[in-house]
């Protein structure tokens, strides 16, 4: 019999895909637990128009990636931070203050688990900082670092 899985099944394959086991273990296991459905005609136009759709969304979220990438290389954010002095800086700049930043004075949200520093910001001066808006695209963010 063939089915299409609903869920991820270990060894067996995963979501979306039409496997053919035996007739048992379809009825007896995967149907009840809903993991499958029987692969009927019906049923595989379904999972073709959900595949469409889900492609549909995937590009529609790579293109809203894009633009907001386009968007961000056009912003400057800047960061005050305490020096002593002779412009020795206290304490570091590190993306969750980065992420406050943008959203304070640009009104946009960046996720800090996104924002792609190697390490915390700790001189005075003008960044790139890299931040990971899909898996396929990168923006660049400016960030000027001044002191108090």
């Amino acid at each position: 019999m063939q089915v299409i899985l609903l869920q991820d099944v270990k060894s067996l394959g995963k979501k979306g895909d039409i496997v053919k086991v035996s007739d048992g273990y379809a009825r007896n296991m995967l149907i009840p637990k809903k993991l499958g459905v029987e692969a009927t005609e019906k049923n595989k136009n379904d999972l073709r128009l959900q595949k469409k759709h889900e492609e549909k969304l995937a590009a529609r979220k790579l293109e809203d990636a894009r633009k907001m990438a386009e968007d961000l290389e056009k912003l400057t954010i800047c960061v005050n931070i305490k020096a002593g002095e002779n412009g020795k800086v206290f304490g570091s700049i590190s993306a969750k203050e980065i992420a406050a930043s943008a959203k304070a004075q640009h009104g946009i949200d960046l996720d800090k688990k996104k924002i792609q520093l190697a390490e915390p910001i700790r001189s005075f001066g003008d960044f790139e900082v890299p931040i990971k808006l899909h898996p396929q695209v990168t923006g660049k963010l400016n960030v000027k670092v001044q002191g108090i």
